[in-house]
């Protein structure tokens, strides 16, 4: 792609969350979230291959009807209640409509089925900008929205830990395996979002850097499903040998980053008396371990049988950048003993 459209393409991507980010307004933050997708799909479709058109195609539809959706349920709230202001949204049904829209957009369960399919057919580095940058905007007007139906939430929450983990267990495409754990890790953050929105956004971030440092792991060793990370060995030794922590922070093991948020989200919905809700998202965890295991299997304890064992074999220099994987990776591998001041920052 030409460098001029591309960085075209980059900045609208920032300038459509920015705004979603800065509007109080319910059309500018629609605005907003419709910049960001038609700056995505020239991206989505750069690779002139079926997969690529036919994941393009799917996620314009889903785009599009989550935001007709939105749009009726901001206009349904001026007409009830004559104003367009995000924070001010009490009547619970445009409330419902806009929570439904938003978890379309990002991809919460029962409404994930685009996900996996879509992000299957893309690239490594476009999929990552799926999971991260374009769940930015959409997370943001549904920590404003507030919404008043407090179950609608959990249930959402509930179904997305529980889709995210069983989804993952029988996949051997390392794209649909992350779609689910997207899933999951999304249905955690929105989970606590009512009780402690402070804790959705520490997640969020974690979350950000764990996919990050995982995504960009897998694009270094050119890895699209589970037989490709057992001839990762050869290629990249040190990556390989922490790939399988990174996998186990995705999933929450102590003494890892990613247990942090598992661990204090936990805490928060015992607080709310909410322990049976608290006990079903552990126990969906468990199910999220298996597969981040089952990577971790298949990196570091397999070998390909068409490499020479003990032999590396001959290649050029990588020119990827490895500064960026080499911060995520450290972020996602020692965060955890900075739990205390990160939650006083994030409790500010």
């Amino acid at each position: 792609m030409n460098p001029y459209i591309l960085a075209t393409l980059l900045f609208s991507l920032g300038l459509g969350t920015t705004l979603t980010f800065a509007s109080s307004h319910w059309l500018l933050a629609w605005m907003g979230l419709e910049i960001n997708t038609l700056a995505i799909i020239p991206l989505m479709a750069q690779h002139n291959h079926p997969r690529a058109i036919e994941a393009t195609t799917k996620y314009f539809l889903t785009q599009a009807t989550a935001a007709a959706m939105l749009l009726f349920a901001s206009l349904t709230n001026a007409w009830l209640t004559g104003q367009w202001d995000i924070q001010l949204m009490y009547h619970p049904l445009p409330t419902t409509l806009a929570s439904i829209a938003l978890a379309l957009k990002i991809g919460l369960a029962p409404l994930h089925a685009w996900l996996p399919e879509v992000l299957q057919g893309l690239d490594l580095i476009t999929g990552l900008i799926l999971s991260t940058w374009q769940k930015l905007a959409p997370l943001a007007l549904l920590l404003q929205l507030q919404p008043t139906n407090s179950s609608l939430l959990i249930i959402l929450g509930l179904t997305s830990t529980l889709v995210g983990g069983w989804g993952g267990l029988n996949q051997t495409q390392l794209r649909k395996i992350l779609a689910y754990s997207s899933i999951a890790h999304l249905g955690w953050m929105v989970l606590v979002l009512q009780f402690a929105p402070s804790l959705t956004l520490l997640t969020l971030i974690t979350y950000l850097v764990m996919t990050l440092s995982t995504f960009l792991t897998f694009n270094l060793n050119k890895a699209t499903n589970i037989n490709t990370l057992a001839a990762s060995w050869a290629k990249t030794p040190v990556i390989t040998s922490l790939a399988p922590l990174m996998l186990l922070s995705l999933a929450g093991l102590p003494p890892l980053t990613g247990f942090m948020p598992k661990w204090l989200i936990l805490q928060e919905l015992t607080k709310q008396d909410l322990a049976p809700t608290a006990t079903l998202a552990a126990l969906s965890a468990l199910l999220s371990l298996y597969f981040y295991l089952r990577l971790s299997y298949a990196m570091t304890l397999t070998m390909s049988p068409n490499n020479l064992t003990g032999m590396i074999p001959w290649r050029l220099s990588s020119a990827q950048y490895s500064l960026p994987l080499a911060i995520s990776m450290v972020i996602t591998l020692t965060l955890l003993p900075l739990t205390p001041p990160l939650t006083a920052l994030f409790t500010l």
